[in-house]
């Protein structure tokens, strides 16, 4: 049980109280924003309560819970749960106003103030305090309460103590005596709380989530409940008994919302989610009688045993079909859902077999491996896959239906040849969901047919030839150059296509390691692709695309394609270029091989391209050494403007060779994160209570990676990190990050971190992160991020990557002024990321 009552600050503080400020709890942190914020509704409540004395003000709410030594007299004592930085300048602006009206009217003021609400100053030195902040704001503290000599200093206490001072001294009038008291009168009794006080032997944490998840929205679910019985006037008990009770059990309350929306989509693809229980009640305000709707109620309970088995493909007796099941659940996609129900129904009703809708899951299954292997992992697939129900043949088989539906039309749903060539050139690395990469690669390992299969579900990708080459690597590679090829053309050309990937639980360990050592881990693997690689005496260009050509038989004989007759060829992707290019912002360039590389084609193709047809931004397209093509025309033959000029002035940097700066080159990977795409990169686990081992594994990596000097560089910042009242947070991948969190995914903002440590060596920007996050949304928030992490000696972010993952190298941590500048920017990160609770 709780007590929750409104009340003001004057309740709260007034008698012997204390409150205890938890030492997990984060430090003081309230900015200039927030305290401007409350400061103006304190005013415009003094002058409101001129008019109406009882006026008041809601603030929030304050969570406590008693301590066990509570008695039935002396300091009653409490743990502050929530509102600790509600509270706590609220006690500050009281200090404030206590020193102000000392000051300026009479000397009874501090007495008078510290005594109501400030101090129990007849009570034992431990309860003396009526607020006890953190203990990192404590001394603080103190010293505005004490009135020390230091109070008012540069830490957030005493920044918001001399916030209040100055805003007192700018509103008082000398021709208004009262003005000064109004304030005081508004905070203490104007400003109104409710206090949410657990009882003696509850769990406080369980009390306050529960208050902040309980009390949510009626769902469309709960809506159309509602309706539904609204409609049963006299046979709505028994309904509920024995159709819709049954269904709210097997269901949970967002499944039972799916299930209604999927019902709908099957008869307008259209169909918003969110508009649910409104086209729901479009469809059954057409039914007259009780029984009608007791139909329906016995349709949707039908309905919800199929979708049952989709999201628990367990439950499937059926072989194949669990199998296909089991395997476009694994894709994550909902957009299946309405033709997998489809499918489960006409299997019901009788109208197709077992054989037939595993045949149907198995075309889908294909269509969604061949459009990631050909780059098109996305494009329309939502639309495509929606309007499957509405659109497809009825008058064949539903496997040959789905398939005659997937093949026409542009949904690219890739053919034989497509595949053989796609995956010779494609990044494959840099499209669709990591997760779906890591799978095909897990599916195309048991086509091998293991008889000692291991478990592929803890492996991830790894390249084999990496990612950042060593002099080994470099000399491997160089030697298949044809004349006019860098190295690094080449290298962009092949590092991400699936010819070069493979899977491993080692993925750490070989990093960047030399092909021999590499070799001897993969031969020992129980994953045979890997032992493949391993009876290879060199890894380059040839060994390559020979084993992407083997790939690619492998998947046109595990997944089959299209209807050959009407089968509608791809093409080079070249509106994914044009997308590319649009999204090129001003201050940055490209070269023609990241291009090539994006879309899996040759340098040469994407400059015959640009010269011949108009493209978005073409003129940020330069040679791989950063020059202008000598060979760059404008299409338009009006334009005469030099190319070099015109970048320069959208803030390209070009030294005193004509070459670009290569900080603002956007890369092939970056090129995929302007699309959107998911550009490998480990997913923080944000439970509390992380296993330890993931943090001693990222520190052993970064020690073996980056050497000693490095790594206590890097320690010394996460320490200072959580010194600020930030957290760490450590990724699943092969190479183990760090995350330098600030809110946790149960924050109702959503978590949020400003940037991530890999032991390879780069500590990243995650400004594509931040654009989706409150306050960092706002791209003025991001660009004061990037200026002032910018003022670090060895840090430039270009403009041009706001929206993107740039970084820098963990040996500028080395300097010790470095760190602390660092620390400084993360420092203003955290207080505008943390607001208050």
């Amino acid at each position: 049980m709780v007590a929750a009552r409104e009340t003001t600050l004057q309740e709260l503080l007034e008698g012997s109280k204390q409150y205890q400020v938890p030492l997990y709890q984060r430090t003081y942190s309230w900015t200039n924003d927030q305290l401007q914020r409350l400061w103006d509704d304190i005013t415009q409540l003094a002058d409101d309560r001129v008019q109406d004395p009882e006026l008041t003000h809601f603030i929030g709410s304050l969570v406590l819970a008693p301590s066990p030594n509570n008695g039935p007299a002396g300091v009653q004592e409490f743990l502050v749960i929530d509102g600790q930085q509600r509270l706590t300048t609220l006690s500050i602006l009281l200090c404030a106003l206590r020193d102000y009206r000392a000051e300026k009217e009479s000397a009874e003021h501090r007495e008078r103030i510290d005594q109501q609400y400030l101090i129990n100053k007849w009570k034992p030195e431990q309860q003396r305090l009526k607020l006890v902040p953190t203990q990192a704001d404590r001394p603080a503290y103190l010293a505005c309460l004490t009135g020390a000599p230091d109070k008012g200093g540069a830490d957030r206490v005493g920044a918001a103590y001399r916030f209040f001072s100055a805003q007192l001294a700018g509103i008082d009038d000398p021709d208004d005596l009262d003005d000064i008291e109004r304030i005081e009168n508004a905070v203490i009794s104007g400003l109104a709380l409710v206090s949410v006080t657990a009882q003696r032997g509850d769990n406080a944490h369980r009390i306050f989530e529960s208050l902040n998840n309980t009390g949510l929205r009626l769902t469309q679910g709960d809506l159309l409940r509602n309706y539904l019985f609204m409609r049963l006037p006299t046979r709505g008990a028994m309904v509920y008994e024995s159709l819709w009770l049954p269904l709210q059990e097997r269901l949970s309350s967002s499944e039972l919302e799916l299930l209604f929306w999927l019902d709908l989509v099957q008869q307008d693809p259209r169909i918003k989610q969110a508009d649910t229980y409104a086209g729901q009640q479009r469809r059954l305000d057409k039914l007259r009688t009780e029984e009608e709707i007791e139909s329906e109620v016995a349709r949707f309970g039908r309905l919800g045993e199929l979708l049952r088995t989709i999201l628990d493909p367990s439950r499937e007796e059926d072989v194949l079909v669990r199998h296909r099941l089991q395997r476009l659940g694994a894709w994550g996609t909902t957009t299946v859902y309405p033709l997998l129900l489809h499918l489960l129904d006409r299997r019901q009703r009788g109208t197709a077999s077992s054989e037939e809708i595993a045949s149907a899951m198995l075309y889908v299954e294909s269509y969604f491996v061949r459009r990631l292997l050909i780059g098109r992992a996305t494009a329309s697939i939502n639309r495509v896959l929606l309007a499957v129900v509405t659109e497809m043949d009825t008058d064949v088989p539903v496997d040959e239906a789905v398939r005659r539906y997937l093949s026409t039309g542009r949904k690219y749903y890739a053919s034989d040849e497509e595949i053989r060539a796609a995956v010779r050139s494609v990044p494959y690395y840099l499209n669709g969901r990591p997760h779906q990469r890591a799978l095909v690669l897990r599916w195309l390992e048991e086509t091998y047919g293991n008889k000692e299969p291991v478990d592929l579900t803890s492996l991830t990708i790894e390249h084999v030839l990496p990612q950042t080459p060593t002099r080994e690597w470099r000399e491997m590679l160089g030697a298949d150059l044809a004349p006019g090829e860098s190295f690094a053309q080449v290298h962009e050309s092949l590092v991400h296509t699936l010819g070069n990937l493979t899977l491993t639980g080692y993925n750490s360990k070989l990093s960047n390691s030399s092909f021999a050592v590499k070799r001897k881990q993969l031969s020992a693997s129980g994953v045979l692709m890997n032992q493949e690689i391993a009876r290879q005496e060199r890894w380059s260009r040839r060994e390559i695309e020979d084993r992407a050509s083997a790939l690619a038989e492998r998947v046109i004989a595990e997944w089959p394609g299209p209807k050959v007759e009407v089968k509608s060829p791809s093409g080079t992707a070249w509106d994914v270029m044009n997308r590319a290019l649009a999204e090129l912002p001003a201050g940055s360039w490209t070269t023609y091989g990241d291009l090539a590389a994006l879309i899996g084609t040759h340098p040469v193709a994407v400059g015959q391209r640009l010269a011949t047809t108009t493209a978005p931004n073409a003129h940020r397209v330069l040679q791989s050494d950063g020059k202008v093509s000598p060979n760059f025309t404008w299409l338009n033959a009006e334009r005469a403007d030099d190319p070099r000029e015109l970048l320069a002035a959208e803030g390209v940097a070009f030294d005193s060779h004509d070459r670009a700066d290569d900080a603002q080159r956007i890369t092939t990977d970056e090129l995929a994160l302007l699309l959107d795409a998911e550009v490998p990169g480990p997913v923080p686990d944000l439970d509390p209570g992380q296993d330890p081992q993931l943090r001693d594994r990222f520190l052993a990596q970064l020690t073996e990676q980056q050497g000693v000097e490095v790594a206590q560089a890097v320690v010394a910042l996460l320490s200072s990190w959580t010194s600020l009242g930030g957290h760490l947070s450590y990724g699943l991948g092969g190479e183990t990050s760090c995350f330098l969190m600030s809110r946790a995914k149960d924050d109702p903002r959503g978590d949020i971190w400003p940037a991530t440590i890999y032991p390879s060596g780069k500590f990243e920007v995650v400004f594509q992160h931040l654009r989706s996050r409150s306050p960092f949304e706002d791209i003025a928030q991001r660009e004061e991020l990037r200026l002032r992490l910018n003022k670090v000696d060895g840090v430039n972010l270009p403009l041009a990557k706001l929206d993107l993952r740039p970084g820098f190298g963990l040996d500028v941590l080395v300097k010790p002024e470095a760190r602390s500048g660092l620390v400084e920017a993360l420092d203003w990160f955290h207080q505008q990321a943390v607001g208050d609770r």
